[in-house]
């Protein structure tokens, strides 16, 4: 299945993408919760529910209503850092032992075909192409060998980096440097396990149609199992939880010169079986609130 959310009429809700069409769940199954996050927590038998619909005809195009972000407020954003073996040695950082865990806030979740913003205090906002997980169970000491039966499905993500903030900073602000606004597109589904092996997909990312990232996910140094049982080691996992399973390399700031991103900017991210984001980069709008 490919899980969506969308907006139509002012009125958004979940759905199936199906091709170039999308078939409303609260036409078909009513008695489904109407937001992502309330369906996964139902658990497997809302995704059973869901799953009897699948050939089921599409209501509306795909171009005619407004596809958001999966989750607009994941409960977590968790990424991982130098999980490519290239991205590291592009970084001049040592293979990692351990997976290298930081998180971006939830409000820097953004839909996978709106702006993104940059703000005025860098001019070094850099795209990372990424494959993310989203936790489909509440989940404590995972098993790597048991990971993938918390996993609901797997999402295009760009982890978008203000570098100044996150390396130049003294002291360096990491958290801060990956959680603007806007930075975190994913999507444009959430496409469950059934239909993909994560562990090999190609991966690319393009900036005004220049391919930048081009990378298997078999070159993932802990795979998405492996991240997993690492993370529940410490915490909790809850349904709706968005893991960013790490860059290739290929990164603006590594670029000689650097190819770090500019007003007007179009970066597209695509992972083979899950489809693509694309985001337009521009300037953040005035957006202070009291």
């Amino acid at each position: 299945m490919r899980l969506i959310s969308f907006t139509e009429s002012s009125n958004t809700r979940i759905g199936l993408l199906q091709g170039d069409h999308i078939i409303d769940l609260s036409q078909v199954a009513p008695s489904l919760p109407s937001d992502m996050l309330s369906f996964l927590e139902a658990g497997d038998g809302a995704m059973l529910q869901a799953a009897k619909y699948t050939s089921a005809s599409g209501h509306y195009s795909a171009l005619d209503v407004v596809i958001e972000a999966p989750l607009a407020r994941p409960p977590k954003i968790l990424a991982i850092g130098l999980n490519y073996r290239a991205h590291a040695k592009e970084s001049n950082m040592d293979i990692p032992k351990h997976p290298m865990v930081f998180t971006k806030q939830a409000t820097s979740a953004n839909g996978p075909y709106a702006p993104i913003h940059s703000p005025p205090e860098t001019q070094m906002l850099d795209y990372e192409g990424e494959l993310g997980v989203v936790i489909g169970k509440r989940c404590r000491r995972v098993s790597k060998q048991d990971a993938n039966r918390v996993i609901a499905g797997f999402c295009v993500l760009n982890d978008v980096s203000v570098r100044e903030w996150q390396f130049l900073a003294t002291p360096p602000q990491f958290t801060m440097g990956k959680s603007w606004d806007t930075h975190n597109p994913f999507g444009p589904a959430i496409v469950t396990p059934d239909e993909v092996d994560p562990h090999n997909l190609m991966l690319r990312t393009f900036v005004n149609g220049d391919l930048r990232q081009k990378t298997s996910t078999s070159d993932l140094i802990f795979n998405c199992y492996d991240i997993i049982e690492f993370l529940t080691t410490a915490f909790t996992l809850e349904p709706g939880d968005v893991i960013a399973t790490g860059t290739p390399s290929g990164v603006g700031i590594s670029m000689q010169p650097q190819g770090t991103l500019k007003l007007g900017d179009v970066v597209k991210v695509e992972i083979d079986g899950l489809g693509f984001i694309e985001n337009e980069v521009i300037a953040e709008p005035d957006t202070a609130a009291i």
